[in-house]
């Protein structure tokens, strides 16, 4: 089928929009438009706030939104909210927590809070005469320029933290950054970062044209090329942990608190050491954060980013988690770089995100930050727990039954006899259609 190109598709009303593409892309079936339809919101107001988060949208796209109870973090016990369509991670994270619940919880420790952004330029000026530039007259102006900006910042106990002249030149010729650290208080602070930095821009023009130390060529020489907020914030750092003696280890599996210490162990360690392992083992954690950071409207694409760049500082990629082992005392933790907010963005607009805040007790940026590294952690805790024991798929194919028996129409009688069936034995994709059959043609 050849499809043409639509000009203007952005000015066309939202139901404009839908006839569209039900007629260029789906056979004028007009089921695709009622499954479209039955995702408004029944609420107008609610429905044009969901629509103007975004551009060209046409209905909104839901996820399972649930809580993972019985945290204790820091001596207060939460419930965590989680939207994630993945399943059996609300159910390990909830497992993890209630069975540290008795060992004294999650403890968490805000390492630093600075955040970072970029002015990157070209200038065909040597190092040490840039470098006098800027630490003599540059630096100066770029605070005083961006004064205006950071007022309010400043007022709340945030702002510039400080500023750089990094020299790139030996990685690209003539390849400059004005490196700035921020802090942001309870905002992401992305808006905030990328004012600054484009200012930051346009001073380093104008202060380059007036400096008598420049020649005319030097002058002309300087390109800047961007300037934008860095997602990797490796001084924005937040350690998650938990420990007890191995006697309190205990688990259901049959296995020893020796034994079960020995191999959690061992199966960290292989993370660290094996990338392929790595990965899969922080996709696991992320599981737990993303869930949390999506249920309080902030942004996973940029956590997912910052963690898999932390993970991989040293030049190998390794494991965000780490456990030791010493006079019997079993520990736990991750460190974490996670820059969030709990204002602005969607945390004022959207109101099941508000919700979650809410049900989080209103935190501060820095209490999420905390709050993310636990959901981590004890997504990471029940993920292992559950592969040095008994296996993931047990637990994972158990949550996936119902996703197989909704695909196969299965009844509601249909499904309480699949998990009586299954309550002693590890849920297959083939086991429950034979089963399925067989008890259809009963």
């Amino acid at each position: 089928m050849n499809h043409q190109p639509v000009e203007g598709f952005s000015k066309l009303s939202k139901q404009k929009k839908i006839d569209w593409l039900v007629s260029e892309y789906l056979s004028n079936d007009k089921k695709y438009e009622e499954i479209l339809k039955q995702y408004w919101n029944n609420d107008p107001d609610i429905q044009k706030l969901h629509d103007e988060f975004s551009e060209n949208t046409i209905s909104n796209f839901y996820m399972p939104y649930g809580i993972a109870p019985n945290f204790l973090i820091d001596g207060k016990l939460m419930a965590l909210p989680m939207a994630v369509e993945e399943s059996s991670v609300v159910a390990a994270a909830s497992k993890a927590a209630k069975f540290w619940i008795d060992k004294g919880g999650f403890k968490t420790t805000i390492i630093n809070t600075k955040k970072l952004g970029h002015t990157h330029f070209i200038i065909d000026v040597e190092s040490h005469k840039l470098q006098h530039f800027f630490n003599f007259k540059l630096k100066k102006k770029l605070l005083e320029a961006t004064e205006s900006i950071t007022a309010n910042m400043r007022n709340r106990g945030g702002g510039i933290l400080d500023i750089k002249l990094v020299d790139k030149s030996a990685e690209m010729p003539n390849y400059f950054q004005l490196k700035a650290s921020f802090d942001t208080v309870d905002s992401m602070g992305a808006n905030f970062i990328n004012s600054c930095l484009e200012q930051f821009g346009k001073t380093l023009k104008e202060e380059v044209v007036r400096e008598e130390n420049f020649s005319q060529e030097e002058k002309e020489s300087l390109q800047v090329v961007m300037n934008i907020l860095s997602n990797f914030t490796p001084d924005c750092i937040v350690r998650a942990e938990v420990s007890c003696k191995i006697e309190d280890l205990k688990d259901d599996s049959g296995i020893s608190n020796e034994e079960f210490a020995r191999k959690f162990k061992q199966a960290i360690t292989i993370a660290e050491i094996e990338p392929y392992r790595a990965t899969t083992h922080n996709k696991g954690i992320m599981n737990g954060v993303d869930a949390v950071v999506i249920a309080t409207g902030n942004d996973f694409r940029a956590t997912e980013a910052c963690a898999h760049a932390y993970a991989a500082r040293d030049g190998k990629y390794t494991s965000l988690t780490h456990c030791t082992i010493d006079n019997r005392m079993f520990r736990f933790w991750i460190d974490l770089p996670i820059s969030v907010g709990v204002v602005g963005g969607l945390t004022n607009l959207h109101p099941l995100v508000k919700f979650s805040l809410a049900l989080l007790g209103k935190p501060s940026a820095q209490e999420l930050m905390s709050i993310l590294a636990v959901s981590g952690l004890a997504q990471n805790f029940g993920a292992l727990r559950s592969l040095v024991t008994t296996g993931i798929q047990k637990g994972h194919m158990k949550m996936h039954l119902f996703n197989i028996l909704n695909q196969m129409g299965a009844t509601e009688e249909e499904k309480q006899h699949f998990v009586t069936y299954f309550k002693d034995k590890t849920v297959t994709h083939h086991e429950v259609i034979t089963e399925f059959n067989r008890l259809r043609a009963q």
